[in-house]
């Protein structure tokens, strides 16, 4: 049995001092340190910084030169030891829109890995699919020639390893795919690269869509005469991404956006494979690329995904608004856990939970990264 000592413990509405988490696997008790024989536990010292829940990146294509698409084996393992380093303990590889031979070989892939016992990264909480079944007028740095019309039965020939999939609810056989999928299947069902009106994305949400892929970015926008997507992800009953690395979303709008979803903003990096790379050229969906600095963009001027990493992401987001840190936080952790509805194991410090923690310093560097209550990186 294991106790962190000497750290600032953010709870999901708190941040608790001078008290102790002892573990196994699980977190088993979160005591005041009075009350705690240390000599009994292997003990890990905080030396003063945050302990928080481990993040949880549900949209997160690449890193290290690696690509979820790709379908590599030793590819996913790569990126799911990379990011642990920014404080990532689960995750949803993501595809995006290339052959569908491609995707379901990824798709086989990731679910090889994810039921590998002892690899070393972090936990597979199972894929994001992110087309193909989107909107060409909104396609983004997704490529044309494998959009498809949406199909249920490829998400339900799949559901033991799909977490959720991306749709735009008003292309020809949406609405039919999102009503066959919500009726059969637990996957989490997002709208997003599409060009719907406000009254087409209403109708998408509801007949079963209860997520937003990247709110503003590929979709139709807010205006005071049209609400569009963004009207509807912003009104309606639906969980949102964001992607708040201040590039592709601008920051003044991270407090209206945390002010109007609260506990249904999710934070992710959709970051690709230039991710943790030096700048230079690489590649999103076979499509060229250009990495320079926090941008990475096609020859068109085209965003191509990101190079966040997703403690920069809560930095961002806590220094941008007025939430306090254990919301900042939880907007990484355990709001999308409840939306991929599996906080009831992680997301946040509590009894029963699995281990999953982090230590973050005054400027959301992590310091060191425990999965499962094994402790697998541990920083300067």
């Amino acid at each position: 049995m294991k106790c962190i000592v000497n750290g600032k413990i953010i709870l999901e509405d708190k941040v608790l001092f001078n008290s102790v988490i002892i573990f196994d696997e699980k977190i088993q008790k979160i005591l005041p340190e009075n009350e705690v024989n240390t000599n009994e536990y292997e003990v890990i010292d905080a030396n003063g910084n945050f302990v928080a829940p481990g993040l949880v990146d549900m949209h997160i294509h690449g890193f290290l030169g690696c690509d979820a698409s790709d379908g590599d084996e030793e590819g996913i393992k790569k990126m799911a030891e990379g990011i642990v380093k920014n404080g990532v303990t689960s995750w949803c590889p993501t595809t995006m829109t290339v052959s569908k031979k491609e995707i379901e070989k990824a798709f086989d892939t990731i679910r090889d890995v994810k039921n590998q016992k002892g690899y070393y990264g972090a936990k597979i909480i199972g894929v994001n699919s992110e087309g193909p079944f989107i909107n060409s007028a909104k396609k983004g740095a997704q490529a044309e020639e494998h959009i498809l019309k949406p199909d249920a039965s490829f998400i339900k020939n799949h559901k033991d390893i799909i977490k959720l999939f991306t749709v735009a609810p008003e292309v020809d056989g949406a609405i039919e795919c999102i009503k066959e999928v919500k009726n059969d299947t637990d996957v989490l069902i997002s709208m997003g690269h599409t060009n719907a009106t406000y009254e087409e994305a209403k109708c998408g949400i509801e007949n079963g869509v209860g997520h937003t892929t990247h709110l503003f970015n590929a979709m139709s926008p807010l205006s005071h005469r049209s609400l569009g997507v963004v009207g509807a992800a912003l009104k309606e009953d639906v969980t949102v991404e964001l992607i708040a690395d201040t590039f592709h979303v601008d920051k003044g709008l991270f407090e209206i956006v945390a002010k109007l979803k609260d506990d249904k903003l999710c934070l992710i990096t959709d970051c690709i494979r230039a991710g943790g790379m030096e700048d230079g050229n690489y590649t999103l969906g076979g499509q060229p690329l250009k990495k320079e600095g926090i941008k990475c963009l096609m020859a068109d001027g085209t965003i191509a995904g990101s190079v966040l990493n997703l403690n920069d992401g809560v930095k961002n987001l806590y220094e941008n608004t007025n939430l306090e840190i254990y919301d900042a936080v939880k907007c990484a952790s355990l709001n999308p856990a409840k939306a991929l509805k599996v906080d009831d194991k992680i997301g946040s410090i509590k009894e029963g939970k699995c281990a999953d923690l982090i230590t973050l310093d005054d400027n959301f560097s992590v310091k060191m990264t425990v999965i499962d209550g094994e402790i697998r990186y541990k920083g300067e």
